[in-house]
């Protein structure tokens, strides 16, 4: 009996060890899914503030929330299923896919960085005040709706990391990223939308003056900067996966030039230098296929539609509106 009860710990011992190992092999296969989103993440947490702005400081935790929650539901209910069935019975649609994916991100990129030197962001429209829940439903439903397409970024970005993983493995690791990635972007965002509440307090206390006064002057610039890196990482990780993406479908001569570069760099200044050049390389394919695309959106005649209502009223500008009648709204009476 006694013999029977230690092979029986030894078992458990066996089946521990083995839990423990597969644990540590999808711990390590979400960290590496989840690098390569990174340039979405970023993109992810810089639009998303916008979408909070205008709301009361009570409102501001419960709308990124509700955001959070319809976030995980775009990964988890929507998307998940449909790419793991492409990846068990169609994995040769997920090269193609994830190249459908990198092309969004490049126009994205090349979007904003045009409109940040054209001053054509489509806020020049002083909107009319906009009130109430139907307002905060309408909020939370466009920044789901963004939500979708860059979680799909990141769940397609993450499944091609871990595309030769058993189908358990895979799935297990694609909801522990879509959970671990939900919960940073998130957690930054509602950081960032409060960060100028908590320096306000702050301001209003003699010992912390300085750093309260220093954190409402400073998270505008976070923002900027923020935003910036978004652009930068849309350009670099949509530029990437089409530099891949073609050389994988047959078309090699981009590729083998850059990873020729690559090569070199690396050989003479060492790996993280050769790393910046296909960053580099990346980044101006993707800014050069954005640019293409951008044209045939907003350039060429048959684009023009896509422009008819540029001078409209924008979610931000609503958003503003709000914000500044909260304010005045008091003074007023």
């Amino acid at each position: 009996m006694a013999g029977g009860l230690a092979a029986l710990l030894d078992d458990i011992a066996a089946i521990a060890r083995a839990a423990a190992a597969s644990v540590d092999d999808i711990a390590a296969a979400a960290a590496k899914a989840s690098t390569k989103a990174v340039g979405v993440v970023v993109d992810d947490a810089a639009v998303t503030p916008q979408y909070v702005s205008g709301f009361t400081p009570d409102r501001e935790l419960p709308v990124v929330w509700k955001i959070a929650k319809g976030s995980i539901i775009n990964k988890v209910v929507f998307i998940l299923p449909v790419i793991m069935l492409l990846s068990q019975f169609l994995p040769w649609l997920l090269t193609p896919l994830l190249m459908c994916g990198g092309l969004y991100l490049c126009f994205e990129g090349a979007e904003k960085l045009w409109e940040s030197l054209s001053g054509h962001s489509g806020s020049k429209k002083a909107p009319a005040v906009i009130r109430g829940s139907d307002y905060e439903a309408a909020m939370v439903k466009g920044a789901i709706t963004t939500d979708f397409i860059l979680s799909a970024e990141i769940m397609v970005i993450s499944l091609n990391e871990i595309a030769a993983e058993n189908f358990w493995m895979r799935l297990v690791t694609l909801i522990i990223v879509a959970f671990a990635i939900t919960a940073l972007v998130y957690g930054v965002v509602g950081l960032i939308v409060k960060m100028d509440d908590v320096g306000l307090k702050l301001s209003q206390r003699p010992a912390t003056k300085k750093l309260g006064e220093g954190l409402v002057k400073g998270m505008p610039i976070v923002l900027k900067v923020l935003s910036t890196v978004g652009i930068a990482a849309m350009l670099w990780v949509g530029g990437h996966i089409l530099l891949v993406g073609i050389n994988e479908l047959g078309f090699t001569p981009i590729y083998d030039f850059v990873h020729h570069l690559e090569e070199a760099a690396a050989h003479a200044a060492g790996g993280f230098v050769g790393w910046l050049v296909n960053t580099f390389f990346s980044a101006v394919l993707g800014l050069i296929v954005g640019a293409v695309v951008v044209a045939v959106v907003h350039l060429l005649p048959f684009g023009k539609k896509h422009d008819e209502h540029a001078d409209e009223p924008t979610q931000a500008d609503a958003a503003e509106a709000i914000k500044a009648a909260h304010i005045e709204g008091p003074a007023a009476e």
